[in-house]
């Protein structure tokens, strides 16, 4: 009971007392000031820049200080700054009393006084105000906003007349050069630093970082900080989007969310500025070449001083160049049933040419007829239309086809895979194939081909003066020339052939022998036969066989050499 009526007690007080205790310290005209912050000298001041808010720095100067210097250097984001000196006409009556926790600044604010605006800016980039002290200022004030989003910056004060020696010295052309530009490289140039050219060898507290990227320049090394920390938080993102909704992912980004609001109550210090910058040249020489580059692209450079131990930089002007384009192949037109010999002149292991093909019709159809002519090379053919790979082939010595159909136009790229030591071939030649493209809007699909390629001769029909041939045709109604040519005695001994690649086109008419039109709708049955005359006695032949047809390269039959009797 007695310890009720004591708390009732209390309270009473309270509400008696409190009221004219508290008119008496904070009258009810009093207007509730802002925070205040002292800017300190000789230190670099990292601040953070709520979006729409202005920040307020206050400092005052030494006696007899003759001059002073304030150097604001934004983030990422354009700032608005301002630094004014506050001249008092009176003191501040010491007789009045405040509220509690207001410091000095804010009693100068409640009195009379003048304000003269010293300097302004707005920008992305470092910004420094050098003046003589104002005697009779009071208090110096900088007011810094952010429109945008929130950013941050720092601010460094310098009493004193020269420099602070706290950032960098940049030249006086502080633009970066472009002097070449390639197709995956480009070289840069810049006017080197004095603060790198007054120090002696043996001191290395000063670098240049080069910075190349595909989206902008950078006004500082912390604005790179910020598109690459952006950067890695949206592969972040991405990441976690692919991960499974559990539990255990969800209380952990609520813990980095909890973590995250705390670290941004306090401004990120100056050493984690440089981290995670991967720069492409590094050291004291004022030239760089960035490698490793794309073609036909468009990247921006950004050269930057740093200052290893104040942890402090300053910008270039960077520049940008776009790279040369990639030498691109030269694409040669075929014609309709045009047929061409294609030669890799380079000696290397790798040589291409390419082709382009446009059949004629409604249907869009055509036929691809392929031969290597050098023994012991493998060629590469493929075909693609619209950037889609139809299909692909190794050509050799065999005849090879391919049917084209459904595309407008077609691509044809040939490889020469591999090394190849035949120099069989006139004019130093390394590889050679056989080409014909034809447009085949009445056909369905790739024509018939002979089940052998040999050419039977009959002992017991050779003669003095004729021979008897026969060889296997098909079911198609097709044209088939005969050619001959005598054989001296070494060239008979050593069984001299035909090159395998030489069409009719490369023989004499003199060597001509017959061309006759054969067909058999049954192949097992489709044999045509032909007698040779007109011979020597005792003479050796080779007789070439060839298989014309109106679609595609004719077909040459394996040579065959025969040796007409010398008595009959």
């Amino acid at each position: 009971m007695a310890l009720t009526s004591l708390s009732w007690c209390l309270s009473a007080a309270l509400v008696l007392f409190w009221p004219q205790t508290h008119s008496a310290l904070a009258p009810e005209n009093e207007v509730p000031l802002r925070p205040t912050t002292w800017l300190p000298e000789g230190k670099i001041t990292a601040i953070t820049l709520p979006k729409g808010r202005t920040r307020r720095l206050y400092f005052t100067l030494k006696k007899k200080t003759p001059g002073m210097s304030v150097t604001v250097s934004p983030c990422d984001l354009p700032i608005e700054w301002s630094l004014a000196a506050r001249t008092l006409k009176d003191k501040p009556l010491k007789s009045l009393q405040w509220s509690t926790k207001k410091s000095v600044p804010e009693v100068w604010w409640r009195g009379p006084g003048t304000e003269e605006k010293l300097h302004s800016f707005t920008g992305t980039t470092v910004d420094t105000y050098k003046g003589p002290s104002y005697p009779h200022t009071s208090v110096y004030i900088l007011r810094l906003r952010s429109k945008q989003k929130n950013s941050r910056a720092t601010v460094f004060l310098h009493e004193g007349l020269g420099p602070s020696g706290a950032y960098p010295l940049l030249p006086a052309d502080p633009r970066v050069h472009t002097l070449g530009v390639g197709m995956t490289s480009v070289t840069l140039s810049w006017a080197p630093s004095d603060s790198i050219t007054g120090l002696p060898p043996t001191q290395k507290s000063y670098k240049y970082c080069v910075l190349a990227n595909s989206q902008q320049n950078y006004p500082s090394l912390c604005a790179a900080q910020q598109s690459v920390r952006k950067e890695k938080d949206q592969q972040e993102v991405k990441k976690e989007r692919r991960r499974r909704v559990t539990a255990w992912p969800i209380l952990k980004e609520w813990w980095w969310q909890q973590w995250d609001s705390e670290s941004q109550s306090t401004p990120p210090s100056l050493a984690d500025e440089f981290a995670d910058l991967q720069c492409v040249c590094q050291g004291t020489e004022s030239v760089c070449t960035v490698s490793d580059l794309l073609p036909e692209k468009q990247y921006y450079f950004d050269v930057f001083v740093i200052d290893r131990l104040n942890r402090t930089s300053a910008a270039y002007k960077g520049t940008f160049a776009r790279t040369h384009e990639e030498a691109r192949p030269t694409i040669t037109t075929l014609r309709d049933g045009e047929l061409r010999w294609v030669t890799f002149q380079d000696r290397g292991s790798r040589s291409e040419q390419f082709f382009t093909f446009r059949p004629r019709g409604l249907q869009q159809s055509g036929l691809l007829t392929l031969q290597s002519c050098s023994k012991g090379d493998k060629v590469k053919v493929t075909v693609s239309s619209k950037g889609q790979v139809l299909t692909q082939k190794a050509v050799r010595g065999e005849l090879e086809h391919i049917w084209l159909q459904g595309s407008p136009s077609y691509l044809i790229h040939l490889e020469r895979e591999g090394t190849t030591t035949d120099a069989a071939l006139p004019g130093g030649l390394m590889a050679s194939v056989k080409m014909q493209t034809s447009s085949a809007y009445h056909r369905r699909g790739v024509p018939s081909l002979p089940s052998t390629l040999q050419i039977k001769s009959f002992n017991r029909l050779r003669g003095c003066n004729t021979v008897t041939l026969a060889w296997m045709g098909t079911e198609e109604r097709s044209l088939y020339c005969v050619y001959r040519r005598k054989l001296g005695n070494s060239e008979a001994e050593t069984g001299a052939m035909t090159a395998p690649c030489l069409g009719p086109e490369s023989r004499s008419d003199t060597e001509r022998v017959l061309c006759k039109y054969f067909q058999e709708l049954n192949p097992r049955r489709a044999v045509t036969t032909a007698v040779i005359g007109g011979l020597e006695p005792g003479m050796a032949y080779v007789f070439d066989v060839y298989l014309m047809r109106r679609w595609g390269i004719p077909i040459k039959y394996a040579s065959k050499i025969v040796k007409t009797r010398k008595e009959c």
